[in-house]
């Protein structure tokens, strides 16, 4: 069973070209993760929301990944970032057809 981790992160208005650069940067650490598959990232402009789901071969390798990472996250956001990042662990599903 496959799980995804759902980062959010406000950075505020008209900050696309500092998402993109922490997206670049952590997607570099990430993919070197234990049991990590695949990640994409998205945002909002306009209303500053930004968001990467990564996806991982088992809960576990998640935990490990987010436990590993946030820290480093927390630090690179801290003078950015307008309230704590959300990261949520959920369970991937995968239609049968």
């Amino acid at each position: 069973m496959m799980y995804a981790t759902l980062l959010t992160l406000n950075l505020g208005p008209g900050m696309r070209s500092v998402a993109e650069k922490l997206a670049d940067q952590f997607t570099l650490v990430i993919r070197g993760m234990k049991g990590f598959k695949s990640q994409i990232h998205f945002g909002d402009e306009t209303a500053g929301e930004y968001s990467s789901v990564t996806i991982y071969e088992s809960k576990e390798d998640a935990e490990a990944s987010m436990t590993a990472n946030r820290p480093k996250l927390e630090q690179a956001i801290k003078d950015i970032v307008k309230g704590p990042p959300t990261i949520k662990i959920y369970e991937v599903y995968e239609p049968k057809t």
